[in-house]
């Protein structure tokens, strides 16, 4: 059986759309990276970045991802400049296509920037753990934030990932950094929260924080499940090439989604949207069973 949204979790602000979570949102990967693990870097131009954009909202993406530096495991860190280069256009030609912009970030001076054209969220793989980017955050009136369990750092987080029960660990690590947020006076209806799924962790911890992501949802925060094409489904389905993982990614949000996620941040998103029409049909038939009526059947 699925949540029902919590009150909790039925909006979350951003700079410029208060989002309603009641129905699960579906975020689209927008990868402005010539190694991107997923894609290989087939967006990585600006212009080829802001078609791909306008597919993605073709396809029914509610909210669109941009991000400029490669997290995949071992990858190499970004230059500021690189980064900036790679993503301030594509942001700018972004904000026109009327959808919440959600910025892949872990710098300070990029979340500043993006905020000051117009961008709505900072989604930050390092929970705002880098010097200043609490503060970039916390200055701003209004932008949506998203805080992921990372373990380690991009470069050794596979080499040395997690030992033992991993969900404790990530749901501290989150109430923290969610607690440390709120005190510089930071809404709680701006956070969001994202276990880090393959960020450090083994198969069976990832698949752990699926199972039992109801003890992540405790701590009173929306959250955001990114599964899409990650190496943890290839390993349960025999599927090594990322980009052919589509069928295990869909599943996965689905599942993400019958637990309480209230986002899902995924590369294919014509298929996730019309998997999670059919869950919602069925969430349809089984309110209009407890209730006496159904919307095909009305009392």
């Amino acid at each position: 059986m699925s949540l029902s949204p919590d009150p909790a979790f039925a909006r979350w602000q951003t700079s410029r759309f208060l989002i309603d979570l009641r129905r699960p949102q579906v975020m689209g990967i927008v990868n402005v990276t010539p190694d991107s693990f997923s894609d290989g870097g087939a967006h990585a131009s600006t212009a080829a970045a802001l078609r791909h954009c306008e597919q993605l909202i073709r396809e029914g993406a509610d909210i669109l991802d941009i991000g400029g530096e490669s997290t995949r495991p071992g990858s190499p860190p970004v230059s500021l400049e690189e980064e900036s280069a790679r993503v301030l256009p594509v942001v700018r030609g972004a904000l026109r296509l009327g959808v919440p912009l959600s910025i892949d970030t872990y710098k300070p001076e990029l979340m500043r920037a993006v905020l000051d054209l117009g961008a709505d969220i900072v989604n930050d793989i390092w929970a705002l753990r880098q010097p200043g980017a609490r503060e970039a955050v916390a200055a701003h009136p209004g932008c949506g934030v998203c805080l992921m369990h990372m373990h380690r750092d991009p470069q050794t987080m596979q080499a040395a990932p997690m030992e033992g029960d991993g969900v404790p660990t990530v749901r501290d690590f989150l109430a923290d950094a969610a607690r440390r947020l709120r005190a510089q006076g930071v809404a709680a209806e701006r956070i969001v929260l994202d276990p880090g799924i393959g960020f450090g962790k083994t198969v069976a911890q990832n698949f752990a924080l699926l199972a039992r992501q109801r003890e992540l949802l405790a701590l009173g925060y929306p959250l955001l499940a990114g599964w899409s094409r990650k190496s943890s489904l290839g390993a349960v389905t025999g599927v090594q090439e990322a980009g052919q993982r589509k069928v295990a990614s869909t599943a996965a949000a689905v599942l993400a989604v019958e637990r309480g996620a209230r986002i899902v941040r995924v590369h294919d998103v014509r298929e996730t949207v019309e998997a999670l029409a059919v869950w919602r049909a069925m969430q349809a038939q089984d309110a209009g069973a407890a209730g006496g009526a159904s919307p095909d059947n009305p009392a």
